[in-house]
């Protein structure tokens, strides 16, 4: 983790999607140097007030930015000025293909860091599969709530965090359903963290880079 990090200005994108344009920024910490790698994360449930500037959002953005590489944050449809209407997660998962696309083409490069929290992560480990991810990382994912039935197992280094105190999705419901992948993702529990992770940001951050930074996220 860079102490004298400065995060990059966001710039605004707008990216084609199945069901109008997609609202996005784009941060790049490295704009002269080719990345090793995209990322691209997903925001939390449309219908409760999740957004790109979730902080959650923000934080895994700024891990993947900490290590030199670009991040796509976007509004699901018909969140802010993305056009469409909530389709209940599988219209979302088509949209963060469809950012997925443009990220890998916007750089030329297709090595991809996808990461979601909540609704996000639903969606990001079902778009981790189709689109062959490189790295994952899913924050409170919310099982028993969208992931009721069996997702497949991404091929790819899988980092599932969740908080011991979390009101919204049960630690111990989670935990069992990471254990039952074959071979399991690596299970984060964060001692005292609730839902929205308030006052614990800093350690997250910290968490996913590590994990991001192993050599793993990068071979190939």
């Amino acid at each position: 983790m860079q102490r004298d990090f400065r995060p990059p200005a966001p710039l605004p994108a707008s990216i084609p999607g199945p069901a109008g344009v997609i609202e996005a920024r784009v941060e790049d910490p490295a704009r002269s140097v080719p990345p090793r790698a995209v990322g691209v994360v997903c925001h939390p449930h449309p219908l409760h007030g999740g957004t790109m500037q979730n902080k959650v959002v923000h934080t895994l953005a700024r891990a993947m930015q900490e290590l030199g590489v670009p991040t796509v944050r976007f509004n699901f449809r018909g969140v802010g000025a993305s056009q469409g209407v909530y389709d209940g997660g599988p219209g979302e998962v088509e949209d963060a293909l469809a950012a997925i696309e443009w990220a890998r083409a916007r750089w030329n490069c297709e090595r991809l860091w996808l990461a979601g929290f909540s609704f996000g992560a639903a969606v990001a480990l079902q778009a981790g599969v189709r689109a062959a991810a490189d790295a994952l990382v899913t924050v409170a994912p919310p099982v028993g709530r969208l992931l009721v039935e069996r997702v497949a197992r991404p091929g790819c280094p899988w980092l599932v965090v969740q908080g011991d105190r979390d009101e919204l999705v049960d630690f111990e419901t989670v935990q069992a359903w990471a254990a039952a992948y074959a071979p399991p993702p690596q299970f984060a529990p964060m001692h005292g963290a609730e839902h929205f992770f308030h006052g614990r940001l800093a350690g997250l951050r910290a968490m996913v880079i590590e994990f991001l930074a192993g050599k793993t996220a990068f071979s190939g």
